[in-house]
């Protein structure tokens, strides 16, 4: 079991960096919506109806907001919550809503994030921010916050001690290389 954690994640790795590739050209559309967010403000201050408007969006925005699919729940289950220690003394604070079950609080030095969980064909645990464009990837070994919007990591290498010893695990016992070069080919006789 322990042999195959590494080729598992090395492929989930792989397979996310295909998902993020594929979910940058969606950003552009996510541009035009802003857009025509900013048109929004301007048509509001005309007259008082629109402010009914926002404050009647409310209550429809919490009850979208309580409406996960029950495999959005379950992994919801596996996020690590807590203060996490990343990279270059960077940190983040993960914290559960207990008014939405299955949504989370991101909060890090210039920013704070409302996620939600997101269902992945690899299985990895991901949660987005999509107003934002914020997107927290949680792997076994790491987790790490990325801003799709301008392309770049906000924080990486941020670890739950679970994640910590699991890491300290794979120093300690390395999983199998995937190409193993050590053995000689064999050649095929015809």
């Amino acid at each position: 079991m322990r042999s195959l954690k590494f080729p598992v994640l090395f492929i989930v790795t792989c397979l996310l960096g295909g998902q993020l590739v594929q979910a940058q050209p969606s950003t552009a559309a996510n541009g035009q919506v802003k857009k025509e967010g900013k048109a929004k403000p301007a048509a509001q201050k005309s007259g008082a109806k629109p402010n009914q408007k926002s404050e009647a969006s409310k209550p429809v925005a919490a009850a979208a907001e309580t409406a996960l699919a029950p495999q959005e729940l379950s992994i919801a289950e596996r996020v690590h919550v807590g203060h996490l220690p990343c990279e270059l003394g960077a940190s983040v604070r993960m914290t559960a809503d207990a008014n939405a079950p299955g949504y989370f609080n991101l909060q890090g030095k210039g920013y704070k994030y409302r996620m939600r969980p997101v269902t992945t064909s690899t299985g990895a645990i991901r949660l987005e921010d999509e107003k934002a464009g914020a997107v927290w990837l949680q792997l076994a070994n790491k987790s790490m916050l990325m801003d799709q919007k301008n392309g770049r990591r906000l924080a990486d290498e941020c670890a739950h001690p679970d994640q910590v010893a699991f890491a300290n695990d794979m120093k300690v016992n390395p999983p199998p290389a995937l190409i193993d070069v050590s053995s000689p080919a064999t050649s095929v006789q015809r």
